[in-house]
């Protein structure tokens, strides 16, 4: 029996052999947390035999490695990062086409209708706040955009740069698509005012603000709903005006190593599968998938998320991150601010 059919069987709920894959290795590169990603293909090797030597990128450096190693890819699959990454992929031919077996109940808003991504799960984004800082500084959490751009926040905001985060991308769509481009960029140089840094990763601000590094991260809110429940004192937030949305996706690199195509091929099966999306659902994300929702966790229909173009925001991602730079120079910026706080604060008292 060939692997693509007993896939098949295995995504029909009859447990995958080990032994089938046994010995097959695949890399990948992988937009995931750490821990996140490592759980993720340990479950993944423990079904179906297979390892998964993974290297950890944001999306925009994933997507930037992949061009580099075009003519000779080093990679078979990018797992995780945001849509709008994975649609850039493929209008640079990074990517290849494949209709998974595991992909017919996702919907379609969800995946790309010529097979070069599909959605695993859904993210908002909102304001992680450190109360203790809040309180320090005498602040209310923002629950607005505009919020943001009060003087009194001034060097209590991180946020990452859209140059490398996909997160901090969509923070950038978002503004466009609740106010225009024109009054979105002009929001933009009024929010800079007050950012004390702009980070690599798009996770960052809401870990800084975890710590206490930094009053307020503007961010994905999952991994902050989980880590609430573990006891750091933050508070999550959620624009009123509307908010951006993450779809994490799945991508088969083009031209990827030859012996770990089938190998990749049985890890995005996987990864639209239930073993999956009930990990997923424990990181308080929600997954495309009917697996239960842990408590604290909110489904994308119960939050009010803005009517997003992922197609057009991949197709002017460039244009947009020139004007970017223009508008705060390039989100260059040192720890100076008042407001700012050194890393471990929280400890110390």
């Amino acid at each position: 029996m060939k692997a693509k059919q007993l896939l098949g069987l295995a995504i029909s709920g009859v447990l995958l052999s080990g032994a089938v894959f046994a010995g097959q290795s695949v890399t990948a590169y992988t937009t995931f947390d750490q821990e996140d990603a490592r759980q993720t293909f340990k479950l993944f090797t423990a079904e179906t035999g297979i390892e998964v030597n993974w290297v950890r990128l944001s999306t925009g450096e994933a997507v930037a490695r992949m061009e580099a190693e075009k003519a000779n890819p080093q990679a078979s699959i990018w797992f995780g990062g945001v849509g709008v990454g994975h649609i850039q992929a493929k209008n640079k031919g990074l990517t290849r086409s494949y209709f998974s077996p595991a992909a017919v109940n996702i919907p379609s808003n969800f995946k790309d209708k010529d097979g070069f991504w599909t959605g695993i799960y859904a993210g908002t984004l909102g304001f992680i706040s450190n109360t203790k800082n809040l309180k320090r500084y005498n602040l209310d959490a923002p629950t607005s955009w505009e919020d943001l751009l009060d003087p009194k926040y001034r060097g209590h905001i991180r946020m990452a740069n859209p140059g490398s985060s996909g997160t901090a991308y969509n923070i950038l769509g978002t503004f466009i698509q609740i106010y225009g481009e024109d009054k979105g960029f002009e929001l933009i140089g009024e929010l800079d005012k007050n950012i004390s840094l702009y980070t690599r990763s798009g996770s960052a601000p809401l870990k800084q603000a975890a710590l206490g590094e930094v009053t307020v991260g503007i961010s994905y809110t999952a991994t902050a709903v989980k880590m609430i429940g573990e006891g750091y004192p933050i508070v999550v937030t959620r624009p009123s005006e509307g908010t951006g949305y993450e779809t994490a996706a799945i991508s088969l690199i083009k031209g990827g190593p030859a012996d770990e195509q089938a190998a990749a091929e049985a890890l995005l099966d996987w990864g639209l599968g239930k073993v999956a999306g009930a990990f997923y659902a424990t990181r308080y994300v929600s997954p495309f998938v009917d697996v239960p929702l842990p408590e604290g966790a909110v489904p994308l229909s119960a939050v009010n998320t803005v009517v997003q173009d992922d197609e057009w925001s991949a197709a002017n991602k460039n244009r947009l991150l020139d004007k970017w730079n223009d508008v705060v120079g390039g989100g260059v910026k040192t720890v100076t601010n008042k407001g700012d706080l050194e890393p471990g604060l929280d400890k110390k008292e």
